[in-house]
């Protein structure tokens, strides 16, 4: 699909596809890479970036440029893939190129094309976005939190010991053997959580191919041959910057500190390859969890924010 819509008075063109082409594609990463410069943090996701890969059954691309330039200043990125919840967005729009209503104007668009059921995150929760929440109705929904704590000496004799539940193993992620057995695992221990719950094979092979990818740092836990827990760490190298990226407890091994040793292992890990800091997301809701990272050393660094259309 491609829907052009020409906004005279605005100066603006905004077009909705389906699919970008992979020029379109280094087009929008320039603009994100640039605003990430001025903003201090990405506003697409690490998902977004990578659904600018071919075409994404309900995900959908708005590309605002100026007029008659043709100028790429702005993007939104809409997911509609959750059965139950309203279509998912983010957006962006050129550090220059702000205050002249384009962000409104690409809120407008995401609007229309979800049929007024839409969620949105703010990355940082920015005062301008918060603004433009308002202006488009929406309200606060969810607050997702990033911790830090430190890595590198003394630190690192905070983390302790990992102790295994009786007759668990831990090993590290095999590619090309033992993706779906963790898909499997991964769903069912974010069965409550859609937007993790529901990786495919090839979110997970995305992720696979990006640079940072290292086996190495893919923990998996077992007992009886089958996948009961796991920790994916990631370095990112830049910043020099550990992440816990994803820890999952199949529900049937939950209750027994598994989760709690393998984040141990992974943070084990990420100090051992040198790096100074550990940072991780948590939903500020989650109580149980913004505790027991909180006794790891964890504090709220940034927080991201969504809003939604009310329902």
């Amino acid at each position: 699909m491609n829907d052009v819509l020409n906004e005279a008075a605005g100066a603006r063109r905004i077009d909705v596809l389906d699919e970008v082409t992979p020029a379109m594609a280094q087009d929008v990463l320039r603009l994100v890479a640039e605003a990430a410069r001025t903003d201090g943090q990405q506003a697409v996701s690490e998902q977004g970036r990578l659904q600018l890969r071919g075409r994404r059954e309900g995900v959908r691309h708005l590309l605002l440029s100026e007029e008659p330039s043709g100028k790429l200043v702005g993007y939104a990125q809409l997911e509609d893939t959750d059965p139950v919840e309203a279509p998912a967005a983010e957006l962006v729009v050129h550090p220059a190129h702000r205050g002249q209503g384009h962000g409104r104007a690409l809120g407008v668009t995401l609007l229309r094309e979800s049929g007024k059921r839409l969620r949105v995150w703010a990355h940082g929760g920015h005062s301008s976005a918060r603004h433009l929440a308002q202006v488009l109705g929406l309200t606060l929904f969810r607050e997702l939190r990033q911790m830090r704590r430190p890595l590198g000496p003394p630190a690192t004799l905070d983390i302790p010991e990992p102790v295994l539940p009786e007759g668990v193993t831990v090993r590290t992620f095999r590619p090309g053997e033992d993706e779906a057995a963790w898909l499997a695992a991964n769903a069912a221990a974010f069965a409550h959580h859609p937007e993790q719950g529901s990786l495919t094979l090839r979110d997970l092979e995305d992720r696979m191919g990006e640079p940072w990818f290292d086996p190495e740092g893919f923990f998996l836990a077992e007992r009886g041959g089958e996948i009961v827990g796991f920790h994916w760490t990631k370095v990112h190298a830049q910043e020099r910057l550990g992440e816990v990226y994803v820890v999952g407890v199949r529900p049937e091994a939950q209750g027994g500190g598994l989760g709690r040793s393998l984040t141990a292992i992974g943070l084990r890990h990420l100090a051992g390859r040198g790096l100074p800091t550990a940072m991780l997301y948590v939903d500020a809701d989650n109580y149980p969890a913004v505790a027991v990272y909180g006794r790891q050393g964890f504090t709220t660094y940034e927080t991201d924010l969504m809003y939604r259309t009310e329902t």
